[in-house]
């Protein structure tokens, strides 16, 4: 029987993460142990490196986008057996009594503990992981293609269904998230305008495939009003830009954990009642819904797997704006 597991370990946040052989952890009452077959990397993942986001575990491992198949179950765990293959989220765990958890918006409890940041996640080639909150996943997608839904598809769906019945809809920075959101999209009869970085031709032509009618830099205005739009670049300056660009009434929906600071901007491209709002986390009716969503639609992830050990390189990549939809790293 394997007695340790290589992991990625994040020895101090601002400095590469550290190839290690950790023992094999031991799935505690309510968990489950899973082999890692594939996790995505996440621009979160970034802002946990990085330092931007506060109060990581000491040590941490990151990867919330994690597919595994069950090897142990903890006392207590009736969901899954071994040899259930599930996904594991950025939610880790929710108290369930708080006044946030008991009316249906665990993502906002005060208490809850995320993959990857406060839990140990899946850049290793084991992790335990609650039961609760791990979830089946559609039998039509591999490992390294289902890794993305966890995040960029979950919190993408979030912040989609917070655009209401936007028809015309902006999405700034086109990466892991906006790829998916694109599809389905498109799959609910809207209109999407796709903003890239200035002068990201490789992006704009990504968008354009995915079914976008117009891509360009996210210095250019649209052909016409938006009715929302959605920033998942982390680049606090796309607010003001965004609101210039959405029409009286619209929505402008904030779907990134973490951003710079957004500047001062007139009172005048709010008014009108437009909305600015933001996505904290999901819950997990959100990755029931997306899960039985994405195989009817059917989205499709674009992916290049990296090995585990090239996680450092991944994060590179992902920091310098090299990638065109997601990375995923196998063990």
């Amino acid at each position: 029987m394997q007695t340790t597991t290589r992991a990625m370990v994040l020895e101090r946040p601002g400095r590469p993460l550290a190839l290690r052989c950790l023992p094999v952890p031991e799935p505690g009452p309510g968990q489950v142990r899973l082999r890692v077959r594939a996790c995505a990397v996440c621009r979160t993942d970034l802002h946990v490196v990085d330092g931007e986001l506060p109060a990581a575990k000491p040590d941490v491992v990151p990867g919330h986008e994690i597919v595994g198949t069950v090897e142990a179950v903890g006392a207590g765990v009736e969901r899954f057996g071994p040899g259930a293959r599930v996904g594991v989220p950025w939610l880790g765990w929710a108290c369930g009594t708080c006044r946030f958890c008991r009316s249906g918006r665990e993502n906002l409890c005060g208490q809850a503990r995320f993959t990857g940041y406060q839990l140990d996640g899946g850049y290793a080639e084991h992790v335990v992981a609650d039961a609760r909150f791990c979830f089946p996943l559609p039998g039509s997608y591999g490992d390294a293609e289902a890794a993305p839904l966890l995040c960029a598809g979950l919190i993408g769906h979030r912040a989609l269904r917070m655009a209401g019945d936007a028809a015309r809809l902006g999405l700034y920075g086109f990466g892991a998230a906006a790829h998916i959101v694109a599809q389905v999209a498109r799959h609910e009869g809207r209109r999407v305008f796709a903003f890239t970085r200035p002068g990201d031709a490789a992006a704009q032509g990504f968008a354009r495939r995915l079914g976008a009618e117009w891509a360009g830099g996210s210095d250019e205005a649209p052909p016409e009003p938006l009715d929302a739009a959605l920033i998942f670049a982390p680049v606090g300056a796309l607010v003001p830009a965004a609101l210039r660009a959405v029409d009286r009434g619209g929505t402008v929906v904030c779907a990134g954990i973490h951003m710079s600071d957004i500047p001062a901007f007139p009172y005048a491209i709010l008014w009108h009642e437009r909305r600015v709002l933001s996505v904290a986390n999901l819950t997990r009716r959100d990755a029931e819904e997306f899960l039985a969503l994405a195989p009817r639609i059917p989205v499709r992830t674009e992916i290049e797997t990296l090995p585990l050990e090239q996680a450092n390189e991944a994060l590179r990549r992902l920091r310098a704006g090299e990638v065109t939809g997601a990375l995923v790293l196998v063990p």
